[in-house]
């Protein structure tokens, strides 16, 4: 009896996170609510601040090609295409990676796999992406590859401690009352893991969009053109503002993770 209504209980959480409407309140302290709704007031502003000096500032003609409108805003899809399209091959991966290594002899290889993960994020990001784009030829598929290489680690180590954190007697439970393997995980481990994986998840997109800034040396676009541009020209605005549109686009994607990560998390967790 004790065990069935261990497994209800953990049953109930779960489902709890799947069905229960996704309300925010409850589960905003005041430090998340000030960083949820100040960081799209600095976006708006700091992007409102390149607009009105774009209009206003004398540029030559240099500047005016390289900061033109329609480059902007296709360097902008183009960097945030590399980062989702990044961002997908990395949930692809490393979350059935992190469930594979929490299972059976799977837990013996975690350390090595983590292990190799560390070396590959330590690898400095410029020379890993030269060398795939030397392997494997420049451009978009490329700088993806390397972009999802360099962003498994937080979602990988997320999702191992996320798995490894549900409490034990709720997963026995499960199995005492006649659940299989894959639905304790699909209905009890994977839902209370959840905000710790996707805590990983935002961490692997802000890690993204600005190493995507590095696809520009291999022909892969984004906001990184920009930033290549300005260098080899010597323009300094902009270099400058290139920066500042790649600090904002990352302040926005990363208030993009916090939003969802609030709206997966379970109430009371």
């Amino acid at each position: 009896m004790a065990d069935t209504q261990t497994a209800a209980e953990g049953v109930g959480a779960a489902e709890t996170a799947k069905k229960s409407p996704r309300r925010f309140g409850g589960r905003l302290n005041a430090e998340s609510a000030i960083v949820l709704f100040a960081i799209p007031v600095i976006v708006i502003v700091g992007f409102g601040t390149y607009a009105l000096w774009h209009a206003t500032a004398s540029l030559d003609s240099v500047e005016e090609s390289t900061l033109a409108w329609p480059k902007i805003w296709q360097q902008i899809g183009e960097h945030v295409k590399l980062t989702f399209v990044s961002a997908f091959f990395v949930i692809l991966i490393a979350v059935p990676a992190g469930v594979l290594l929490t299972r059976g002899r799977g837990k013996a290889a975690a350390p090595l796999v983590v292990g190799f993960a560390n070396a590959g994020q330590a690898a400095p990001s410029v020379g890993l992406i030269v060398l795939f784009a030397m392997w494997l030829g420049f451009g978009f598929r490329t700088a993806v590859i390397v972009l999802t290489v360099y962003a498994i680690l937080p979602v990988l180590r997320n999702t191992i401690v996320g798995l490894q954190g549900v409490d034990a007697t709720l997963v026995e439970a499960g199995r005492g009352v006649g659940m299989s393997a894959l639905s304790v995980l699909l209905r009890i481990e994977l839902p209370l893991a959840l905000p710790v994986i996707m805590s990983g998840i935002r961490t692997a997109l802000v890690l993204l969009v600005g190493t995507a800034t590095l696809a520009a040396f291999i022909n892969g676009g984004g906001l990184g053109t920009t930033l290549q541009a300005g260098i080899a020209l010597l323009r300094y605005s902009v270099i400058v503002w290139g920066a500042v549109l790649v600090a904002l686009l990352a302040l926005l994607i990363e208030w993009i993770g916090r939003v969802l990560e609030l709206y997966v998390r379970p109430k009371g967790v």
